[in-house]
């Protein structure tokens, strides 16, 4: 009877949305992200207890978001191929062993190998995740995505409570609570990747065939080829920007508030909580909104309609700066499901790929934005670096070159 019920789960998933594994994925994304985000909760516990530079600090950040995120598209490629559910809870595990060893490590040295491996275990888990959000989605893909989306931005928003309430009380080896958060994410992702390989085995569709039949579709002109490539590389450049917006925002803002409001560091977090926390929100109806209005559109506004509320944000008081940094984030992450979306379909078959490069590669190369504002912040002080932060949502004036939804689907018919 169980048998029966998951096949009919599996062969109804192109037209229906099968919603508790939307809403498993979505969870186990939340906790994935929880124990990526435990890393800059812990930066303001290092600095004081090892004495980090902000240079120190940017690199962990880069260690970090540089292995989760530059390793994604080479995971899409090969699960795109062949794809492997267990590769989801295998990662996980890496990811236990990560927060094991950044809990006890002694030096910032051993902090670094510690992040890697939880970075891997996210590269592991994110393009195969947003392949089960995908499978599971039937005709809703944006609001799927925002599920599954809303659930990675929800864990990072725990990262400034976390800091606030956890580590900086316990310090260092309060980390160690985090081992049952990185247990249940396995428990849950080996229920996960059971479905999923029922599903493949029921469907048996190689992804091979989806991939001729893409590239007979977008082989139709030279012109749509270009089309298509120069389109995903400007999504690839408007993620950059985004990213390295969120980097200064989440792990150097603190620092500022601190700074210039003379505020204790459990309060500065709160900061980032109500960026996160809103950013989540705005995620969650980002999607439903492109599915109405039109993708293209939701990207152009998130970022062109938080920059000039962004620019205020350096020059404003504590008070009217939680607003701002609410608004802001809602706003500038409306659009964090809906590239993924827009992308797979200017690229359609390659799931994995896809989400590697967008949710991967590009927010990987944010993470080089970790590192640089981190040494800007050592040379021209935090005040200089969240300027310049701030002004980097500008540039999604560039949205206006991407093609609009009608003809990413007129390319590809």
């Amino acid at each position: 009877m169980q048998a029966q019920k998951v096949k009919l789960a599996t062969s109804n998933t192109e037209s229906s949305t099968v919603y508790p594994i939307l809403f498993i994925i979505g969870l186990v994304h939340l906790l994935n992200d929880a124990l990526q985000s435990v890393v800059p909760a812990l930066f303001p516990v290092l600095q004081n207890s090892m004495g980090l530079t902000f240079t120190q600090l940017g690199l962990i950040a880069f260690a970090l978001n540089a292995t989760s995120s530059l390793i994604q598209p080479v995971v899409g490629i090969i699960t795109d191929k062949r794809p492997s559910p267990y590769a989801l809870p295998i990662g996980l595990t890496f990811s236990l062993f990560g927060i094991i060893g950044l809990a006890l490590a002694p030096s910032f040295w051993v902090i670094i190998i510690s992040v890697l491996f939880i970075g891997l275990g996210s590269a592991a888990f994110h393009p195969e995740g947003s392949r089960v959000a995908y499978m599971a989605a039937g005709n809703r893909r944006g609001l799927a995505q925002s599920i599954y989306q809303v659930g990675g931005n929800s864990g990072q928003a725990l990262a400034p409570l976390m800091a606030a309430y956890i580590l900086l009380p316990l310090g260092q080896k309060g980390v160690l609570w985090f081992t049952i958060v990185a247990a249940a994410a396995v428990i849950l992702l080996l229920y996960i990747a059971a479905w999923y390989k029922q599903q493949v085995a029921y469907t048996n569709r190689p992804l091979k065939q989806k991939k001729t039949i893409t590239v007979k579709s977008t082989d139709k002109s030279i012109g749509n080829r270009r089309i298509i490539t120069f389109s995903i590389c400007l999504l690839i450049f408007l993620v950059f920007a985004r990213s390295w917006f969120h980097a200064g925002i989440t792990n150097f803002y603190a620092f500022y508030a601190i700074e210039n409001y003379g505020i204790p560091i459990a309060d500065s977090q709160i900061y980032i909580f109500v960026f996160l926390g809103a950013g989540a929100v705005g995620t969650f109806f980002g999607g439903p909104l492109a599915d109405r209005f039109g993708k293209r559109l939701v990207i152009s506004l998130s970022m062109l309609g938080s920059a000039p509320l962004a620019l205020l944000l350096p020059f404003v008081g504590p008070t009217l700066a939680y607003v701002l940094v609410a608004i802001i984030g809602f706003i500038i992450l409306s659009s964090f499901s809906v590239t993924v979306v827009y992308a797979q379909e200017l690229v359609p078959g390659r799931i994995g790929l896809v989400s590697g490069l967008i949710v991967g590669l590009a927010f990987g190369m944010g993470a080089v934005g970790s590192v640089a504002l981190g040494v800007l912040a050592d040379w021209v002080g935090l005040t200089n670096t969240i300027i310049f932060t701030v002004s980097l949502p500008f540039i999604g004036l560039l949205t206006f070159f991407l093609p609009s939804d009608q003809k990413v689907r007129e390319m590809h018919n």
